[in-house]
């Protein structure tokens, strides 16, 4: 199996909580990315995704200026095609019956409850960055 950096992969956190960027980032150099871009609202990802290729965004749900729900919409209404096909895993506390609904109706992929587990996040990436290295092959 591939290293994570044995294919250049580059993931937008977008999280506006510093606590949990950090607790992310830790998590995510420790697992071997080290390529990663921080937004701390749906619009700065909104903008992130049209200014750089992501191999995948982890998107907080519950963020000022815009929610990762609106973001996610906005990102799948794009005209490229790679915004389809972009893994967008959801950052959620909101663990409640129909929560992961919402995020696949909003256009999300996948989602993650914090407080995010390294072995979860671990999986996650793998299933999404193994698809996205598919799609791209």
């Amino acid at each position: 199996m591939d290293t994570p950096e044995a294919v250049p992969v580059r993931i937008l956190l977008t999280e506006d909580h510093l606590v949990n960027q950090k607790v992310a980032l830790a998590m995510l150099k420790k697992l071997g990315y080290t390529h990663i871009d921080f937004a701390v609202n749906g619009k700065e990802a909104l903008q992130a995704v049209q200014q750089q290729r992501y191999s995948m965004v982890l998107m907080d749900c519950q963020m000022p200026v815009m929610d990762g729900y609106e973001a996610t919409r906005q990102i799948r209404q794009l005209d490229d095609a790679c915004y389809q096909e972009l893994p967008i895993v959801a950052l959620t506390a909101h663990t409640m019956n129909g929560d992961d609904q919402k995020c696949y109706e909003a256009g999300m992929n996948d989602y993650l409850s914090k407080p995010v587990r390294l072995e979860e996040l671990q999986q996650k990436l793998e299933k999404w960055l193994r698809v996205q290295h598919k799609l791209a092959a």
